[in-house]
């Protein structure tokens, strides 16, 4: 363990405030599918709708690399406008991320789903944009986060033009 710290240039504190941020943004992340439910029976699913399975794996692995790279912009330090600006666009594309589900599979209105996660995409983008400005590897890490809500947008439509 101690060598694969130090291989990232990270102190055995800084190791566990990294593993503290991805488990936090895990576990927030979970909560509206806990809460919320992701009840698909009402869905006319397309085509191209993947196997259940596939959800709670790709968003796993999301979550993990979105606070993999929040932590990489906070450890560049607080006191920089860039990475403040770039941690207040992360929380507000996080909340808009943990709207959707109530919003979808909650209230069952793929239509105000669809702006929700339009706002989502907007807000991924502008994440990346502010995060490449403070570290390129933690923009990086965002782009599948972007690619999966951009097939979810599409998803999403196909379902509410159902």
């Amino acid at each position: 363990m101690k060598n694969m710290l130090q291989r990232y240039g990270l102190t055995r504190r800084e190791g566990l405030i990294a593993l503290g941020v991805i488990s936090s943004v895990n576990a927030l992340g979970a909560i509206p599918a806990v809460f919320a439910g992701a009840d698909t029976g009402w869905i006319d699913r397309p085509w191209f709708y993947p196997p259940e399975i596939l959800f709670p794996v790709v968003w796993t692995l999301l979550f993990t690399l979105m606070g993999a790279a929040l932590f990489i912009v906070w450890r560049h330090g607080s006191h920089q406008r860039s990475v403040r600006a770039a941690l207040v666009t992360f929380a507000i594309q996080f909340a808009i991320n943990l709207a959707w589900t109530p919003v979808f599979f909650g209230l069952q209105r793929p239509g105000l789903g669809l702006i929700v996660i339009g706002l989502l995409w907007a807000t991924i983008v502008a994440t990346i944009v502010l995060f490449s400005r403070v570290s390129r590897i933690a923009a990086t890490l965002l782009v599948p986060y972007l690619g999966w809500v951009s097939f979810a947008v599409v998803l999403n439509y196909a379902i509410y033009a159902a």
